[in-house]
């Protein structure tokens, strides 16, 4: 592959060496291999099932331990609300209401959506703020019919010249409003969440990944929040961000392999997807992470529910991450006898799901140390996983690597050859789904940080079909963040409620329970 001087300079200027785009085309032309899902994960097979006896015994574990902790909360939130309001956009763009009725108009296209959000519409936390702008605009509202109502109001809320919310960031979105007439943001549900459960000595730790564009909105934010959310918890919080490092950009490239480029001839590139937050996580120094998107979150009524799996998920985590290294400094201070060495195994296969190879019992003593110790100085995740209740995404399964080792993965079905009859079967037998619930150890056992970009598993990253300017082009996407990122990881699953994940897709999801005030 030639490329010129200016292309180099462009290369080098993003902080990515030439090597880099290399590697990338190459990936381009050779594809990247399926997933190979052995068996979806299921209870008492990769995801523990909680009782009354173990939520408690984790819970109050994590409280005795917390205080000699450093925790903080890590919480992906640089897109854009666009998709969000995917099918109101359209609805601006072709509805007429001088021409049509909006009845009409809903059952002639069937638009679900757009009924429900018409039946809704005063339930949302923003209804009031979007009345307002209209009248701003000299418009009476209450004599308008239902279908100029309907358009006036969608093109207010979108319209960059009215509240532009399609282009505003999701967590600055308002998400919910409270009897006090309150209307709070994504953000700052996540202030409020952090306080139950990643608070030590009254302070709170949370880092947020944003586009650097919207950095000066999400400070105003928190300066108009802070003591009215600090005196309602009772704690302080510390807030950083960060953004996507154009370094995890990664080149474009045609339907033939060929670098895309611009009109002006520079090189295309592009964002690669969550996977590229890896590089802002490896940057955090603390013994505890929590990890949550910036959309999942709930009305005050139903946070201490949340919050209480929280706690069990760390529990969990700082009960197994004590064990694993206290083994790990028998296998280096002590002599461990084949006892030792057995008990080691079996803690590995039966409390961290790690498969241990059929030729463990065939290794000099000297092999096995060295194969425990692999084994087990790792970085370490507790995945909450919820029922599979039909949401498209990511779900937990045992995973063959190319040598038939089977390991826990968070695997996505973009990932998954729907063509081939076994892996779709398997596909279709999964029990539960990701709702990016994690919390992450990243320290080993010398209270050293683990270099997370050594637990990656290159290949499985993403190959997407885009368009820039009307060309079709091929896009790479970094292996995701709790994908193949933590592939490396020991990943230990546990089913948590469904009241625990509360996306926000779409505008009409603010219309569900756990968003609204009873």
């Amino acid at each position: 592959m030639s490329f010129t001087e200016k292309d180099i300079q462009q290369i080098e200027n993003k902080g990515l060496t030439l090597n880099n785009i290399e590697s990338q085309i190459t990936l381009f032309k050779s594809g990247i291999p399926f997933t190979n899902i052995a068996e979806a994960a299921t209870l008492e097979n990769g995801i523990t099932e909680l009782d009354e006896t173990l939520i408690k015994d984790s819970i109050a574990y994590f409280e005795t331990k917390k205080s000699d902790l450093s925790l903080i909360k890590f919480v992906p939130a640089s897109g854009a609300a666009t998709r969000m309001f995917k099918f109101l956009f359209q609805f601006v763009k072709e509805f007429n209401p001088k021409k049509e009725s909006i009845n009409s108009y809903i059952n002639k296209n069937k638009l679900k959506d757009l009924s429900l959000f018409l039946v809704g519409l005063e339930k949302l936390p923003f209804y009031g703020l979007v009345l307002e702008q209209i009248k701003s605009k000299n418009i009476d509202f209450s004599k308008l019919s239902t279908s100029e109502k309907i358009w006036h109001f969608s093109q207010t809320m979108l319209n960059e010249n009215g509240l532009n919310f399609g282009n505003s960031p999701k967590g600055l979105l308002p998400f919910h409003r409270y009897k006090s007439n309150h209307i709070s943001t994504a953000f700052e549900e996540h202030l409020y969440e952090s306080a139950l459960y990643a608070s030590v000595n009254n302070k709170a730790e949370l880092h947020f990944t944003i586009s650097e564009r919207f950095k000066d909105k999400f400070d105003e934010e928190f300066k108009r929040i802070e003591e009215y959310v600090e005196q309602s918890t009772g704690v302080s919080f510390e807030i950083s961000f960060s953004y996507q490092h154009e370094s995890t950009d990664t080149i474009a490239v045609t339907l033939k392999d060929k670098p895309f480029r611009e009109d002006d001839g520079s090189l295309l590139f592009r964002p690669s997807g969550h996977g590229a937050l890896l590089k802002n996580l490896n940057e955090l120094d603390a013994d505890i992470i929590f990890v949550k998107n910036i959309d999942s979150v709930v009305v005050k009524y139903y946070k201490v529910e949340v919050a209480k799996y929280k706690k069990v998920l760390a529990g969990i985590l700082l009960k197994l991450q004590a064990k694993a290294f206290t083994f790990l400094e028998n296998l280096e201070k002590d002599k461990p006898n084949e006892d030792k060495l057995t008990e080691i195994a079996e803690f590995l296969t039966r409390e961290l799901s790690v498969k241990i190879s059929d030729e463990f019992e065939k290794y000099s003593e000297k092999y096995k140390i060295e194969y425990l110790r692999n084994k087990l100085n790792r970085p370490i995740r507790v995945c909450g996983m919820v029922k599979n209740e039909g949401e498209p995404g990511g779900g937990p399964f045992w995973v063959k690597d190319q040598s038939w080792n089977q390991s826990l993965q968070i695997v996505e079905s973009a990932q998954i050859n729907q063509k081939d009859k076994t892996q779709k079967e398997t596909l279709k037998n999964a029990t539960h789904f990701n709702p990016v619930d994690l919390v992450c150890g990243v320290k080993n056992y010398k209270g050293e940080k683990f270099d997370l970009e050594n637990y990656v598993d290159h290949k499985a990253a993403f190959i997407t079909m885009k368009t820039k300017v009307g060309k079709d082009l091929k896009a790479l996407e970094l292996p995701g963040l709790w994908n193949g990122s933590m592939a490396f990881w020991n990943t230990i699953f546990v089913e948590v409620p469904i009241i625990t994940f509360n996306p926000v897709k779409t505008v009409n999801d603010l219309l569900k329970a756990p968003h609204q005030i009873s």
